[in-house]
């Protein structure tokens, strides 16, 4: 068993809940409640600083050429394709402009942003990779068991296809053979981040029907 299954192993119960949860399966319905989506986006956008930057120490940390120039196209995505989404997603839900840039975090929002800080400050490409691993993959997770049609909506229809097209699923399996070659040397770190990762990715859903 490589290390990234290894450790999807070790939390399985937390990443089950978060990949079967009624967030994604009434996303892929087309029928979340508007209030529901409005308040997860509002808070996920609150994590695009931090992913950045923990990008930016995966790029800085990585130990070849190649590793930099995947991780760089794929940051160009998120500051691009995705971005443009929370965008037009505000638009079409009402958030003004001071709900976008500084809403109230919630406890968990705060927390991942920290858990991102840490791996970032840890200038150790194997735990950024734990970090990006766990927010990458666990998205596929879900998007992947999305059966039939997309919604009308792309409120609902674009969040899902970012997160269910080949070069995405590409990426996640690139970053899973990351973790595994060069997460070994420090695995006590990595299982920890990796972790509290997938343990704050249910929570953040979680927290949504609450």
């Amino acid at each position: 068993m490589s290390l990234s299954e290894r450790l999807r192993a070790q939390n399985a119960a937390d990443w089950d809940a978060a990949i079967t949860h009624r967030f994604a399966a009434e996303l892929g319905a087309g029928r979340i409640d508007p209030a529901v989506l409005r308040a997860y986006l509002v808070q996920d956008y609150q994590f695009i600083d931090r992913f950045v930057a923990l990008l930016g120490a995966a790029i800085a940390s990585a130990d070849s050429f190649a590793a930099r120039l995947r991780l760089s196209r794929f940051l160009a995505m998120i500051t691009s394709d995705e971005n443009t989404y929370f965008q037009r997603a505000f638009d079409e839900l009402g958030v003004p402009e001071a709900e976008r840039t500084a809403p109230e975090l919630s406890e968990t929002t705060r927390a991942f942003q920290d858990l991102m800080r840490e791996a970032a400050e840890s200038r150790s490409y194997a735990q950024a990779l734990s970090v990006l691993a766990v927010a990458e993959w666990l998205y596929l997770s879900w998007a992947e068991r999305l059966d039939g049609p997309k919604p009308e909506s792309f409120l609902h229809a674009e969040w899902i296809t970012l997160h269910d097209n080949d070069y995405f699923r590409g990426f996640v399996g690139w970053l899973r053979g990351e973790l595994d070659r060069v997460g070994p040397a420090e695995e006590a770190a990595c299982a920890a981040l990796f972790g509290r990762a997938v343990q704050l990715e249910r929570r953040f859903f979680d927290d949504l029907y609450r």
